[in-house]
This record gives structure tokens, sequence and C-alpha cells, in this order.
């Protein structure tokens, strides 16, 4: 099976990666339309078109996301996949043209290797032209380029994390799958063992401070550093059948998987966001009755896993490490 977001039916992802400065955008792309919702986290959001996810307002249903790097510059790349979607004639019709519904949410990483350079109209576009059925790419990709974590004693201390995706089929024939574009204040925990992944670096590198250790005042070594330079992204999708206020339930439950793997979470220095994405590709006739227990908890297991798979997948950039080349193994002692 799939192993990414792109497991669900009538799903597209695509990525524009800009390793030079540390930045990128990540498309997801719904040809037939998806229901929509979100839950914004955090003191410190970026986002376009959350509102008409709402389940009072009138949109029902949505035909691109992004998620991207370069705070709210980053924004512009949205207007690169509605450039691209009406192109296509996807959209709702309006008059004489077509209007694409395209949510986005953006993360903080100017500064990471420029301050000068971010995801724009044609790297959006560039990022839509990419999506594919195929399974996702993950890592240092996309909106991952810049991603960051731990970064409570500074940039200089932190570990490079990435975008990271996980999928799984649920028995009643349902799939749900999330991808994360983690850029967190907060480290990295395996949610099942409790063991500390991504901290605070030591200055020798051989191991991680507690984060919450940290901010709680214990231990600090180069004061908050870390101020701005955050936000975790991400999308929760499935197949099934939901209509806005299931799909805003998923998008809320979901970021409890935010909160098993990233302490701290939801801090006023991130603006933590997570969209959701119904396809109904599982018409009502091919599957159970949507049991909506069940999928927030697959909602909650699957954002769990892409959070880490973003941490061990990823690649160091700009000299800053990744887990995978940090010494001495994958979980250093703390």
């Amino acid at each position: 099976m799939n192993p990414t977001i792109t497991a669900v039916a009538g799903l597209e992802a695509g990525h524009y990666t800009d390793l030079t400065h540390g930045t990128g955008c990540t498309v997801f792309i719904c040809r037939q339309g998806a229901v929509g919702g979100v839950d914004v986290r955090g003191g410190s959001p970026g986002t376009r078109e959350t509102d008409l996810l709402r389940p009072v307002h009138r949109v029902d249903r949505v035909h691109g996301l992004l998620l991207t790097g370069g705070s709210a510059f980053g924004l512009d790349a949205a207007g690169g996949v509605l450039d691209y979607l009406s192109g296509q004639g996807i959209g709702f019709a309006v008059g004489p043209t077509v209007v694409p519904i395209v949510p986005a949410a953006v993360l903080f990483d100017l500064g990471f290797l420029a301050s000068d350079v971010r995801p724009t109209f044609a790297d959006g576009r560039a990022a839509s032209l990419a999506a594919n059925a195929g399974p996702m790419d993950v890592g240092t990709v996309g909106a991952g380029t810049g991603a960051t974590v731990a970064k409570i004693n500074g940039i200089g201390f932190a570990v490079k994390s990435g975008i990271g995706s996980a999928s799984m089929r649920l028995s009643d024939g349902t799939t749900i799958a999330a991808a994360v574009a983690v850029n967190a204040y907060g480290g990295v925990y395996d949610y099942k063992s409790g063991l500390l992944i991504a901290g605070p670096r030591w200055s020798d590198g051989q191991g991680f401070y507690d984060p919450v250790d940290l901010v709680l005042g214990q231990d600090r070594i180069n004061g908050d550093n870390g101020t701005l330079a955050n936000t975790t992204i991400g999308v929760v999708a499935t197949d099934a059948v939901l209509d806005k206020e299931g799909a805003n339930y998923l998008a809320s439950v979901s970021h409890d998987g935010l909160a098993l793997t990233i302490r701290p979470c939801h801090t006023v220095r991130d603006g933590d966001t997570m969209f959701a994405l119904a396809t109904g590709a599982i018409s009502e006739h091919d599957a159970d009755p949507v049991d909506l227990t069940r999928l927030g908890a697959a909602a909650v297991e699957v954002t769990a896993r892409a959070v880490l798979d973003a941490i061990f997948r990823s690649t160091g950039l700009g000299g800053l490490p990744a887990i995978s080349e940090i010494a001495h193994g994958s979980f250093p002692k703390t």
C-alpha cells in the first residue's frame, strides 16, 4: 500500500523545493473536489481561505490545498495553484469562468538560509504541475525544506526536520492519511515509547536537552532565540464520505497527533494549523456508515506517524543536522 497521503483516492501531491534558499511549498490537488475542514491553533498562524471551511459557510468543497514556507509572503504561491486549476477547468462555475477554492497555511522558515527568497506565484504553479497520485516524496522537500525543530536554545542548537506522511487502511475499507510539515518550537518524541527523538542539541552534539525543562526555565543556555521561527502545518485526508462538520472534526482531533509527538505544542510562538480533506472516493454504497470515533482515532495515529516520518526521513541542510546524521544513533541519551 502507498504509505503516504496519496493513498487516498482522488488526491494528488506535488512539491516545489528550493534547497539553495531553504524554502518551498507543497500542493494537494482534488480534481473532483473534496469536503474541507480546518483547525487553527497556536498564537502565530498564517492562513488563507480558512473561514470558507467552517460548517456555517456556503462553499462546501475545495479543489486544492497549499502548505508553504516563507511566512506570510509564501501565501503568494496560492495564486499559482489557482492559476493552474482554473486553466484545467477545475473549480466552481461562476458566470463565464471557474473559481478554484485553495486554502493555505504557512510556516516560518525566513532566515534559516535566506530571508528575501520565498515561495512565489510561479513556485505554487510549479508544485501544481508536479502533482501526481504516486507516493509523495518526504523529508527535506516542499514545505518542509526549511523546517526545523527544537529551537528553544536558538537555531544553532536545533535539529533539521521536513515534511512527513503516513497512511492506513481501516477494516471497513476506508483509507485515512496525513502529511505534516514539522517546524516546531518544541522537541519531538516517540509517542509510543516516550523517548525524546529530537531536542535542543548539547553544545558537544552528543545528546539533547529536555525541551519542556528548558521552557520551564531549567538549564536554558541561550535564552529564547526561537521566538518566531516556527509553526507546524499539515493535512489529514480520507476517502470517506463526510460533511463539513465531519471534516472539521477530523481537522480538530488530528491536533492530538501533534500533541502526542511535539512538546511543548501549540505555543504562542507556533501557528499550528491542520486541514482535513474528504474526497468521498468510497461512495456511500461501497463502505460501511462512517464511524467518526474510529476515523478520529485513525486521524490522530496517522498524524503522529507523519510527524515522526518528517523527523526520520529528513536530511541536513545549511549546516544543521538531521537525526539520520547525528552521531550515536537516532535516540541520543538525554
